[in-house]
C-alpha cells in the first residue's frame, strides 16, 4: 500500500530534525510521497528533494504560510508544488524570517525575566539556535527549557513559559498568500480547518469564502480532528469542488503520529494522487 504524508516540518522552521533526517525517517516508515512544508520557509526544500530522489521518496516542494482572514488570525495555508527557486519568494520569506527571529529573541527575553523572578538561570538565544540549526521557533525554546530542567514535557514548557511570555506574530493577508502560491505555479490548501473554528457551520462558511479568493483545497485528514471530522471535511471539499489532502503535521516530538499516519491510521493515498494530478495540470498551464 502506498504511504503518503503531505505535511511535515524540519529544523528549517519548528521541527526537531533536518530535512534529510525527516526524509530518511519517512522512508523508514514506508512513505514514498512526502511534502516538506516548513512554516514561512522553503530553505529545506532543495535538500529534501535531492535526498528523497536518492532513496526513493518523492518530495513535493511546499511551505506553510501564517495568514490572517478577517478576525481569524494564525490561520495556516499550505502551498504545494511551488517554485522553491523563485527569487521574489526567497526575498519575501527571508524578510518574514527575520521578523520571526526577532519575535523569538523577544520571547526568550521575556522568559528570562520570568526565570530571574524564579531565581533560575537564564537560557540563551544561542542555545536555541544551536538546537534548531538556525531557526527560532517556540518548540525549540521549549526544548531548551526542558533540557535546563525547567519543564518535564513540551506542554508544561508552553503553559508555564511560552504562553505567558508570548509575542504576537505577523501574518500574510490570505488573499495575497493565495495569489503568491498561484504565481509560483502551486495550489493553496487550508491546513487543519479546525484551527479556524470548532464550529462546523463556521468552517463551511469560511472555506466557501476562501474559495472565492482562490483556495484550491482543504486538509481534510489532519491531527486536529477525528476520523469522522475527516469524512465531514472530505464531503465539504467535494461539495465545493475542492481538493482534500492529508498530513501528519510531523515535527519530531514524542507525541507526534508516525510519519504517514494520523493516530495510527494511514493517510489516504488518494490525497496524494489527486494533488499530483492537480499539480501536473498547473504546470501544463504555465
Amino acid at each position: 500500500m502506498t504511504k503518503i504524508d503531505l505535511h511535515v516540518h524540519s529544523t528549517c522552521s519548528d521541527g526537531l530534525f533536518s530535512p534529510e533526517e525527516v526524509v530518511r525517517k519517512a522512508a523508514a516508515e514506508g512513505v514514498t510521497l512526502l511534502a516538506l512544508a516548513d512554516h514561512d520557509s522553503i530553505t529545506g526544500v532543495p535538500a529534501a528533494i535531492a535526498f528523497g530522489a536518492a532513496i526513493g521518496v518523492t518530495v513535493i516542494a511546499a511551505m506553510e504560510l501564517s495568514v490572517e482572514y478577517l478576525q481569524y488570525h494564525d490561520v495556516h495555508l499550505l502551498g504545494y508544488g511551488i517554485d522553491a527557486t523563485d527569487a521574489r519568494l526567497s526575498k519575501l520569506l527571508g524578510s518574514f524570517q527575520e521578523r520571526r527571529d526577532t519575535r523569538g529573541e523577544r520571547i526568550v527575553e521575556r522568559i528570562n525575566a520570568k526565570l530571574t523572578g524564579e531565581n533560575r538561570a537564564k537560557i540563551s538565544v544561542e542555545e536555541v539556535r544551536a538546537l534548531a540549526e538556525g531557526a527560532l521557533g517556540r518548540p525549540h525554546i521549549a526544548r531548551v527549557l526542558m533540557e535546563a530542567g525547567y519543564a518535564k514535557e513540551m506542554e508544561e514548557a508552553f503553559k508555564r513559559y511560552l504562553e505567558p511570555c508570548n509575542v504576537p506574530k505577523e501574518y500574510f493577508p490570505v488573499a495575497d498568500a493565495i495569489a503568491e502560491i498561484h504565481r509560483l505555479g502551486g495550489v493553496a490548501i487550508l491546513a487543519h480547518p479546525q484551527s479556524v473554528s470548532d464550529d462546523r457551520t463556521t468552517i463551511r462558511r469560511v472555506v466557501g469564502e476562501l474559495k472565492t479568493l482562490g483556495l484550491d483545497g482543504i486538509e481534510a485528514h489532519n491531527t486536529m480532528g477525528t476520523a469522522n471530522d475527516a469524512l465531514i471535511l472530505e464531503r465539504l471539499a467535494m461539495d465545493l469542488g475542492l481538493l482534500a489532502t492529508g498530513g501528519s503535521d510531523f515535527h519530531g516530538f514524542g507525541d507526534d503520529s508516525p510519519l504517514g499516519t494520523i493516530r495510527g491510521v494511514p493517510i489516504p493515498a488518494k490525497c496524494g494522487t489527486e494533488l499530483l494530478v492537480r499539480l501536473n495540470g498547473q504546470q501544463e498551464k504555465r
